[in-house]
């Protein structure tokens, strides 16, 4: 994916804020994406990383390490980092959707899927 970090954002905006009771807010000093009062993405643009929570962080880290990787800062948490530069928009998309999932309410997710459900039908 182009590391072009307003690109980059642009494009998270674009695949987030369709979800139901997303929160785009500074995170210390970087943007980050908060679903139910928890977040679940945050951007080190410095570094041009992002972290978002996933309890599969074992299984993308072990098919591409170079751009799934944690530091010890993230051991004992359920996020992981991802290299802008490498990540692919199609799993880039799918991790950030999961990540929502994984942390949005019952009510939001359910919100979600009648949306969803009746854009398909139209």
């Amino acid at each position: 994916m182009a590391t072009d970090m307003f690109a980059f954002m642009q494009f998270m905006r674009s695949a987030l804020l369709p979800l139901p009771g997303i929160i785009e807010r500074m995170h210390v000093d970087d943007p980050a994406f908060y679903v139910n009062k928890k977040i679940f993405a945050n951007v080190k643009l410095k570094d041009q990383l992002l972290a978002i929570h996933t309890p599969e962080r074992e299984k993308w880290m072990a098919t591409d390490p170079d751009t799934f990787f944690i530091t010890n800062h993230y051991l004992n948490y359920k996020y992981m980092l991802v290299r802008l530069e490498t990540v692919s928009p199609d799993d880039l998309k799918k991790l950030l959707i999961t990540a929502w999932h994984n942390r949005a309410t019952k009510g939001l997710i359910r919100a979600y899927e009648e949306m969803t459900n009746s854009a398909f039908l139209q």
